[in-house]
C-alpha cells in the first residue's frame, strides 16, 4: 500500500520542502510555507501497445489555417487579446481587487450573449443575487447568458460538457478545489490542479475558458508561476482602484502580440474604451508652469502622449532625496547624472522629483529626453510652452540617440494640435516632412536645452 506523504508547499512560488521553513529559499518570503499531503500515483510501466503508439509528422505536411476568433465588440480588449477570442483558448485575467476583472468579463459575456453565443459566467465568490445586481448596471442581458455558482470542479466539468457553451469564465481560479486534493481552496496545489482541469476542458471541446486570478502584494498572480505557463494568454489590470482610469497589458499572448494595450475608463455603467488615450493623458496639463513637459512613448503600435512633471528644490539634509512615480526610479538618478556631469546643472545638493500625471507607468526609454527637460525646466524656472513636444533616448555621453517609429510620433503629436517637436537628429531620415510642425533635430541633450532657454 502507498502511504500519503505531508510536504510543505510556499504558497508564493510552489516551493516544496520536507519540513517547515520560515523563509523559503526561492522567493526570500516569510512564513508562507503550508502543509499539504500529496498522495503517491502507482507508476504504470511502458507498454508498446499499437494503441498507445505515436508516429512524428513532417514539418512541411502540416496545414495552417487562419484561427477563427470571436469578437467581444471592446476594441480595447480585442486589440489586447491580438483581434478577438480564439477558441479552445485559455485566458488568465490578474489585478488587484475591485480593480474591474469581474466587471470587464460580465461586459464581455453580455457582448457575446447578444451575438447569440452561449455563455457560462461561474462564480465561486459572489451569489447570484450579486451578480443580478452588477449585471442591471451593466444593461440588459439576452438568454444565451447563463449563471452557475459552484466551487467543485467536478461539478462544474459536469455542467460544462452537458451544456457545452462556447464561453466560460471562472471567478476565481483560488476559489476551485478538487475533493481528490487534500489541500484548502487557493493554496498551490488546488490551483495548479484546477488550472490543469481547466485546461483539458478548453483545449479538449474547444471552450474559450476566461479565469480571473487573485494577485499578490506584489503585484503577481497569486499561486505558483507554472499557473502562468500553462494558460495561452495572461493579461493584467494596470492603475489606482480609486483612479478613473484602467490599463489592460497582456503579459504573454500566444495568438498576438504582448506590446498592445488597452485603456478604459470606470464608471457606473462598467467599463467604457477611452479612444485616445493620449487626449485623455493630457486632461488637466497646467499651462504657463515650469517643470512639465509633454513626451510621446509607444505601447506596440500605438503612441501614447503622456505629461512629465519634475519638481526640484534645495535640499534641507545631508542626502537629497529622490523620487519617482510613473517611471524607472534607477533610470531617473542616471538622467540626473547625465545632467551634473555633462550639462553642468548642479544637482547634487538639491531634492528631486519625477512624476507622470496620471498614473500611467512608463518605461520606455524614449521618454528619457523629456524626463531631463523637465529636470531642467523646475530647476531654472524655465516655463517650456504647451506646444513643445519632446522623446529621444539619453546615452551616459549626453547624446540623444534615436528611438523606433519617430514618424508615428510626430504624426500623433500634429493630431493633438503640437507645434513644435524636439526629437534626435539620427530620426530625420525616417520621419520625413510634417506639414504645420516644426522639427527641432538635436544631436546632444545641450542643444535640447538651449532650444528651450530660447523660448
Amino acid at each position: 500500500m502507498l502511504k500519503n506523504k505531508t510536504v510543505y508547499v510556499c504558497q508564493e512560488c510552489g516551493y516544496e520542502s520536507s519540513k517547515w521553513m520560515g523563509q523559503c529559499p526561492g522567493c526570500r518570503a516569510w512564513n508562507s510555507f503550508a502543509e499539504e499531503t500529496v498522495s503517491p500515483k502507482k507508476s504504470a510501466g511502458f507498454t508498446r501497445t499499437a494503441e498507445k503508439r505515436k508516429e512524428p509528422v513532417i514539418l512541411r505536411d502540416i496545414r495552417l489555417s487562419e484561427d477563427e476568433r470571436h469578437t467581444t465588440k471592446i476594441k480595447e480588449l480585442d486589440r489586447v487579446l491580438g483581434g478577438g477570442i480564439v477558441p479552445g483558448s485559455l485566458v488568465l485575467v490578474g489585478g488587484d481587487p475591485g480593480i474591474g476583472k469581474s466587471t470587464l468579463l460580465l461586459q464581455v459575456c453580455r457582448n457575446l450573449a447578444a451575438l447569440d453565443y452561449s455563455v457560462l459566467y461561474i462564480s465561486g465568490e459572489e451569489s447570484l443575487r450579486q451578480i443580478k445586481l452588477r449585471a442591471d448596471r451593466i444593461g440588459a442581458f439576452t438568454d444565451g447568458m447563463q449563471l452557475l455558482c459552484e466551487t467543485n470542479l467536478e461539478v462544474i466539468r459536469e455542467v460544462i460538457e452537458r451544456k457545452r457553451p462556447e464561453m466560460v469564465v471562472i471567478d476565481s481560479i483560488q476559489t476551485m478545489y478538487r475533493e481528490e486534493i487534500s489541500s484548502a481552496p487557493g493554496s498551490v496545489s488546488q490551483v495548479r490542479e484546477s488550472t490543469g482541469v481547466l485546461m483539458q476542458i478548453a483545449k479538449g471541446l474547444g471552450i474559450s475558458v476566461f479565469i480571473v486570478g487573485h494577485v499578490t502584494k506584489e503585484g503577481n498572480v497569486a499561486g505558483p508561476r507554472v499557473l502562468e505557463h500553462m494558460v495561452d494568454t495572461v493579461l493584467y489590470f494596470e492603475g489606482d482602484r480609486h483612479a478613473a482610469y484602467r490599463i489592460l497589458r497582456a503579459v504573454k499572448n500566444r495568438f498576438g502580440s504582448t506590446n498592445e494595450i488597452g485603456v478604459f475608463e470606470m464608471r457606473s455603467t462598467g467599463l467604457e474604451e477611452v479612444k485616445n488615450p493620449s487626449e485623455f493623458m493630457l486632461s488637466g496639463k497646467p499651462s504657463g508652469t515650469s517643470g512639465s513637459v509633454v513626451a510621446c512613448s509607444m505601447e506596440g503600435t500605438r503612441p501614447i502622449l503622456v505629461e512629465i512633471q519634475a519638481l526640484v528644490c534645495q535640499s534641507n539634509f545631508g542626502i537629497p532625496r529622490r523620487t519617482s512615480v510613473g517611471t524607472d526610479f534607477n533610470r531617473v538618478n542616471l538622467l540626473m547624472a547625465v545632467l551634473e556631469k555633462k550639462v553642468g546643472v548642479h544637482l547634487a545638493s538639491a531634492d528631486a522629483y519625477v512624476n507622470i500625471a496620471g498614473g500611467i507607468r512608463m518605461t520606455e526609454p524614449a521618454i528619457d529626453l523629456g524626463i531631463c527637460l523637465a529636470i531642467v525646466s523646475s530647476c531654472k524656472d524655465i516655463v517650456i510652452p504647451d506646444s513643445v513636444i519632446a522623446f529621444g533616448e539619453i546615452g551616459l555621453s549626453g547624446e540623444v540617440r534615436a528611438v523606433s517609429m519617430a514618424g508615428q510620433r510626430v504624426a500623433e503629436a500634429g493630431k493633438l494640435g503640437f507645434r513644435t517637436v524636439i526629437l534626435p537628429e539620427v530620426c530625420r531620415s525616417s520621419v520625413g516632412k510634417a506639414e504645420g510642425l516644426q522639427l527641432i533635430y538635436v544631436s546632444w541633450i545641450q542643444d535640447a536645452i538651449s532650444y528651450i532657454m530660447k523660448l
